[in-house]
C-alpha cells in the first residue's frame, strides 16, 4: 500500500501481483477499475506499524484521515467505492502480530472498486485511480515503519 522510502516495503512480487499485473495487461485499465468488474464482497486488510517516535496524537489522526476515505473515495461521477472502514489497535495475546499497531479491514463490492482505490503502483494513470487515497498513502507514509495488505474475494457471500 504505502511506497515511501521510509517504511519497509517487500521488492520481491507475490503470485497475487503478478496476477493482478498479467489481468491488467489483458483487460486493460478502464475494465480493471471499473464498478462491475468482478462483482462480490471484497476485504482489503491493512495493518500499520508506525515508527517509534509517533505520538499518540499523531496515531490518531492517521487513523481518523484512514475512516474519512469511506466518505471522500469518490469516483469522477461521485460514486462511492467503499462500502465500510473498520479498525482497531491490536490486541491479540497469540503472540503472532508481528508488531503490528493497528489494523483496518476496508470492505468494497468489486474487485474493480478495490482497484480503482488501490490505484499505484498497480494502476498508474491519475484518470482511473482514486485521488484521496493517494494523498493518504502520502501523508500516513510519513507516520510508518510497515505496511501489510491483505486482499480476498469474500467466499462465503
Amino acid at each position: 500500500m504505502m511506497t515511501s522510502s521510509s517504511i519497509e516495503i517487500n521488492n520481491l512480487l507475490d503470485n497475487a501481483t503478478i496476477a493482478a499485473r498479467a489481468l491488467l495487461k489483458e483487460v486493460g485499465v478502464e475494465k480493471f477499475t471499473s464498478p462491475d468488474f468482478h462483482s462480490g464482497k471484497l476485504q482489503h486488510i491493512v495493518l500499520f506499524r508506525f515508527k517509534k517516535n509517533v505520538t499518540e496524537a499523531e496515531r490518531r489522526e492517521v487513523t481518523k484521515q484512514f475512516l474519512e476515505l469511506a466518505k471522500t473515495s469518490k469516483r469522477p461521477d461521485g460514486q462511492s467505492v467503499i462500502v465500510s472502514i473498520e479498525t482497531g489497535s491490536q490486541n491479540s495475546g497469540e503472540n503472532a502480530g508481528m508488531d503490528m499497531d493497528q489494523g483496518y479491514i476496508v470492505t468494497f463490492n468489486s474487485e474493480g472498486d478495490r482497484n480503482y482505490y488501490v490505484g499505484r503502483p498497480l494502476v498508474n494513470d491519475p484518470a482511473f485511480f482514486d485521488a484521496a487515497h493517494e494523498q493518504f498513502k502520502s501523508f500516513a507514509g510519513t507516520f510508518l515503519e510497515k505496511a501489510i495488505v491483505f486482499d480476498f474475494k469474500v467466499a462465503n457471500e
